[in-house]
């Protein structure tokens, strides 16, 4: 049998792993339980009633959080050349086309997001094999391809964040920095939720949110009452 450390019994002792609390009341349980040295993230995990090998039934989506995730997004434009001024202008880390693509085939993923125009999709899409994976594929539904390339930057840049449904029917995805005061994590973790909402498929039948759970990195994962959130 595991062990548990001193840290998490104690961390398990301030609250009931069987109860599901109102939102607000996670929040500042998760916030009272981490005890990581580092500023850790806080963690949404919802699971949904969908059946993601069904094309019909995927979720995915992307929404700009209240007050960003506290994190700093790299972010690489791959670009032609008349777009790398204002890509660099907007606050990308990274601009350039062949060199990058070169970069990506040798094995340099050192990003979080990617963002390209649609002319140049067809040689990006050649790296589906790498960047997929890593969660790193611009799609246009993200609004990562696109002509827009300065209003793409920016979003990323100002706490956008992409999110998907995994092959178990879960949403995970980060949401904030614990550090953050309980209203901002509230407030970006409503969003996200609005979201999900918003994109149930048509094809999805019984119960749409089946569960939510938040959590911060290295705590044990509370769970939010789903009735308590008006959504």
């Amino acid at each position: 049998m595991a062990r548990v450390s001193k840290k998490r019994k104690e961390a398990l002792a301030k609250f009931d792993k069987s109860k599901a609390y109102s939102l607000t009341e996670a929040v500042e349980i998760v916030k009272q339980i981490t005890y990581t040295k580092f500023d850790a993230s806080v963690d949404l995990n919802v699971r949904l009633g969908v059946d993601p090998r069904k094309a019909n039934q995927m979720v995915r989506g992307s929404v700009t959080l209240p007050h960003g995730t506290g994190k700093t997004v790299r972010v690489l434009v791959l670009c032609s050349p008349d777009k790398n001024q204002e890509a660099l202008e907007a606050g990308a880390d990274f601009v350039g086309f062949e060199d990058y693509i070169q970069k990506i085939k040798d094995g340099w993923t050192d990003v979080d997001v990617i963002i390209t125009m649609p002319t140049l999709m067809p040689k990006v899409g050649a790296l589906g094999r790498i960047l997929g994976p890593r969660g790193l594929m611009p799609n246009p539904k993200t609004g990562t391809v696109t002509m827009d390339i300065a209003k793409a930057v920016r979003e990323v840049k100002a706490g956008k964040i992409d999110f998907k449904v995994d092959k178990y029917g879960i949403v995970d995805t980060p949401i904030a920095k614990v550090s953050f005061p309980s209203e901002k994590i509230f407030d970006n973790a409503k969003e996200v939720l609005q979201m999900i909402v918003k994109l149930k498929p048509a094809a999805a039948k019984g119960t749409y949110i089946k569960s939510i759970y938040i959590s911060s990195t290295m705590s044990p994962g509370v769970q939010v009452d789903v009735k308590s959130i008006a959504i």
